[in-house]
């Protein structure tokens, strides 16, 4: 057996960034992580001993510490850490031995996330409110998910140094070369065998982020660090902390896809999981449930068993909704462990019984104490009243209509970049359209997670439930070909629908996420769903001859293709984000500093008070015959049918939704 490395208390975070250089952040409070190697830690038992050891995952957390939605200010059962800590708690007692992981995506995702960034921060001795819930929860170790970028490398810094335990990734460097984070750990561990006799274990940890946050936080990153391929990385690393470990978990902030690899991808754990030495991934990044119904028919995928290439795996929903739990079964084997037996398990806070929540957990007391605070804090800024709506602003059409919850922030848009590019000489005489997606349209997400503003006084809560993310402004300059296909690869949402079928057809590609559903405000347009799409789900032209967008013009007439427009977007769109064409970086004209929610903001107190009824800018082309075209929203949909929508109530969805038919013979 290899010689085992001394242990290291210290992880040393993000040390060339502006605030932070020559700095150390000291990860504290790792004794029940790391097990040091002392005098008296009994020799190793003979061949044939067993080991059953528990590794538990979070993943996706976003900030939702407690069981409550800060958009609807109200408490909510389907979320919190709170919830997720008390399966934490009993998934140990059930376990002899077992370890604790977090797969990123923790500081932003949530009012709370925005007001420590934007108004209260975190200073030095002070711990961010989502680590300040997970150090009362004994975590070995964490990597970062793409959103720890979204406020910037300084802010990231202060707050993963409240952390009490430490963070890995293996595929970021730092402009000079070193790594951002260290790229792996090795703990060491002393646990109880089968027959009772202790046992000690070395457990190697690897982290991984997606290599898109260049084009995501583009304005925050570059010129500071860059990123790898995960695959990549991993076959730098795993070789040599495999050899020097009984057992290596891999920490991917990164989704299930199928497929070629062809390097660079977002989603990679199925490929990730052919690099030999791996024996546990734990993923994340895609809001879903792994094992789950959601990966069947995958090659390579075992969505009933969890595995990947037959390598052990889990992926625990998001916001603190289920707990992944790994079980594995160690052998000893000579001089060596090895993974003789597993179990995969992702264990929900929640059920759902016909339409009502149940929970299956109550909440964690240290954990809703650790946290008290910031969230009565955070209530009194979400609550602060910024302007009045004349009427609703909901998104229970938005994937099927011109929608009031989309039109606010194009409006906001416009008149932001409108401002910005008179300024501009070679930009003050192009259009200025708009390029907005519902963020909250149902989906994996649930049949709660709809933008609902009443008529009446509009908060930060509910700008904040309009445009959940803290994207900054851009805006890209591109032809009117690219507006069409920008607007090809958004209809890609669609199904394709068979006028001649008889059954029922799904209107909505559940594949396909709502907030790349982009509606540009500024010019008209139909969407012809007889027609196949264009592109597939991850942007891939897959049919050349197929065009979906007809009757396209600007201002009444036919659009120019070869005309120049301006399109005011966010900066995860304009770098890339989503594979659009003409969003690629390259074309980007302006970088605002400010987001796109404060510019709503903004908007909303110089107008005082809004009506952002939707102007039917787009629309279905007429469906010949009558097929039986189906779509999932909320329940509360019924009341709020937009005016010239034909749809009527269908029954019962799945999951708590409710079903509607649409009629699309114009």
């Amino acid at each position: 057996m290899s010689r085992r490395p001394s242990p290291d208390r210290r992880a040393t975070l993000l040390s060339g960034t502006a605030d932070l250089s020559r700095r150390e952040v000291v990860v504290g409070g790792l004794a029940t992580a790391l097990a040091a190697a002392t005098a008296g830690v009994p020799a190793f038992a003979q061949t044939g001993s067993r080991v059953k050891l528990r590794i538990m995952e979070t993943t996706d957390l976003h900030v939702n510490v407690l069981p409550y939605d800060y958009y609807r200010d109200k408490a909510d059962d389907t979320l919190g850490l709170a919830r997720t800590a008390t399966l934490i708690r009993a998934a140990r007692a059930e376990a002899r031995n077992s370890l604790l992981f977090d797969n990123g995506d923790l500081i932003q995702g949530s009012p709370m996330g925005d007001f420590l960034a934007y108004k209260k921060g975190v200073k030095a001795g002070e711990v961010h409110p989502m680590f300040a819930g997970m150090n009362e929860l004994d975590y070995v170790c964490a990597t970062v998910g793409n959103h720890e970028f979204n406020y910037g490398l300084s802010f990231l810094g202060f707050a993963l140094s409240g952390a009490k335990f430490p963070f890995v990734c293996a595929n970021i460097v730092k402009a000079d070369g070193a790594p951002l984070l260290r790229p792996t750990m090795i703990f060491d561990r002393e646990v109880v065998d089968e027959s009772g006799a202790r046992q000690r274990i070395r457990v190697g940890v690897i982290g991984f982020v997606p290599p898109q946050i260049m084009q995501w936080d583009q304005g925050h990153l570059a010129g500071k660090i860059t990123t790898s391929d995960i695959v990549d990385a991993a076959q730098k690393f795993v070789p040599d902390l495999a050899r020097q470990t009984d057992i290596v978990v891999a920490l991917c902030h990164s989704g299930i896809e199928g497929g070629e690899r062809r390097g660079g991808e977002e989603n990679a754990a199925l490929h990730l999981a052919k690099v030999p030495g791996i024996d546990v991934i734990l993923a994340g990044h895609q809001h879903k449930v792994f094992p789950g119904k959601d990966f069947a028919g995958i090659p390579g995928v075992d969505a009933e068993k969890g595995t990947l290439h037959g390598i052990p795996a889990v992926m625990a929903g998001f916001w603190g909704s289920h707990l992944g739990i790994v079980d594995v079964d160690l052998e000893r084997t000579g001089d060596r462990w090895q993974v003789a037996a597993f179990r995969t398990e992702a264990r929900p806070i929640y059920e759902r019984r016909d339409r009502a929540i149940v929970p299956k957990a109550e909440s964690d007391a240290p954990v809703v104490a650790a946290v008290k605070a910031d969230h009565e804090a955070t209530l009194a800024y979400v609550r602060q009243p910024v302007g009045e709506a004349k009427n609703p602003i909901n998104s229970f059409f938005a994937l099927v209509a011109d929608d009031p919850s989309v039109q606010i922030v194009s409006k906001a848009q416009v008149w932001y970049v409108a401002q910005i590019a008179a300024t501009m000489p070679e930009l003050r005489n192009l259009p200025v359209l708009s390029a907005a997606a519902p963020f909250k349209s149902g989906g994996r997400s649930g049949p709660e997670a709809y933008t609902d503003v009443k008529a009446g006084p509009i908060a930060i809560k509910d700008v904040a439930d309009i445009y959940l993310y803290p994207n900054t402004v851009r805006a890209v300059k591109v032809t009117g070909a690219q507006v069409r296909e920008w607007l090809e690869r958004s209809a890609g949402i669609f199904n394709r629908i068979d006028p001649a079928a008889q059954g029922e057809q799904a209107l909505i590609n559940p594949a396909f996420p709502a907030f790349n559903f982009d509606v540009i405000d500024g010019v008209t347009y139909a969407i012809d769903v007889t027609q196949p799409s264009r592109y597939d789900t991850n942007g891939k032209l897959v049919a050349p001859d197929a065009r979906r967008i007809v009757d396209l013009r600007f201002e009444g007439r036919p659009i120019d293709d070869a005309a120049f427009f301006i399109v005011a977007t966010n900066n995860y769109r304009a770098g890339g984000g989503g594979n659009f064409p003409g969003a690629d970086g390259k074309t980007i004209v302006i970088d605002a500093p400010d987001t796109n929610r404060d510019v709503i903001v903004r908007y909303i107190v110089e107008q005082k008070v809004i009506d952002p009824v939707a102007d039917n800018n787009w629309r279905f082309a007429p469906v010949p015959g009558s097929p039986v075209v189906t779509f999932l929203t909320s329940p509360a949909a019924g009341k709020a049918i937009p005016p010239g929508l034909k749809a009527t109530p269908a029954g019962d969805g799945p999951d708590g939704f409710a079903k509607f038919r649409i009629d699309l013979a114009g």
